[in-house]
């Protein structure tokens, strides 16, 4: 019997979300990924991605511009351009506000969009840190630093 990879021993691995397909656990993308179902768009800023680190794979297409973080005029297109029919689009950023609106305004073009829960560094933690609470890095899936 197969089973469904939405759900795992914790519950459903796919949230409910307004605007898109849903929330999903960063273990669920990478399984995607891997079984070519979906295609990495990671939303950060070439900086980001640059100093803190990356998915290898992953489609580079900033959200935002760094500096003054306007919104990426050539989103639209490019995101277009970066996902083949039929296939689902999984977005990734820091901390996973980013990738929300990307992954509603991805809905708006008619794909099937899901965002990445924790980002890719986590959730803050007490001395306004992250890496420590969750997220792509911290959970041990694939990443590299320059």
């Amino acid at each position: 019997m197969k089973t469904d990879p939405s759900f795992d021993a914790c519950g459903p691995q796919v949230q409910p979300a307004t605007g898109y397909a849903g929330d999903i656990v960063p273990p669920l993308a990478w399984q995607w990924l891997q079984s070519g179902d979906a295609v990495l768009v990671d939303v950060r800023t070439d900086a980001e991605r640059e100093w803190v680190g990356f998915v290898p794979g992953a489609v580079a297409l900033a959200w935002k511009q760094w500096p003054g973080m306007a919104l990426n005029t050539r989103f639209d297109e490019e995101l277009k351009a970066a996902v083949p029919d039929g296939k689902k689009v999984v977005f990734l950023c820091r901390s996973g506000v980013r990738s929300v609106a990307a992954a509603r305004r991805a809905a708006e073009l008619g794909l099937q969009a899901y965002n990445i829960l924790e980002g890719f560094e986590g959730d803050a933690d007490r001395q306004a840190q992250r890496g420590r609470l969750g997220g792509w890095r911290l959970r041990g899936l694939p990443w590299m630093q320059k």
